[in-house]
């Protein structure tokens, strides 16, 4: 398994809007698809209204989507912790 970030548009309302998932996901065809589940159950949308624009690979300690930190936290420890900069509390 590896951590993908896919990036695209698709329509939250009535406009287009760009969103950016990290997924975790055997290939790059698997966070595609993982999206589009994602999508179409949480907002009811359309294969053919969302928008892919890329899938990238990336290093599972930059990302801050729960998911991914909890897939790779074994890996993520032993390399001594997340690279992403953590939200202050006010």
């Amino acid at each position: 398994m590896k951590a993908y970030r896919v990036t695209g548009t698709a329509p939250f309302g009535s406009q287009r809007q760009p969103f950016s998932y990290d997924v975790p996901a055997p290939s790059g065809e698997a966070a595609n698809e993982h999206v589009y589940s994602i999508l179409g159950s949480r907002h009811r949308m359309k294969r053919r209204s969302i928008h892919i624009d890329g899938t990238s690979e990336i290093d599972p300690r930059t990302s801050t989507e729960p998911t991914v930190l909890h897939h790779f936290r074994d890996e993520i420890a032993a390399q001594g912790g997340t690279l992403a900069p953590v939200a202050e509390e006010e």
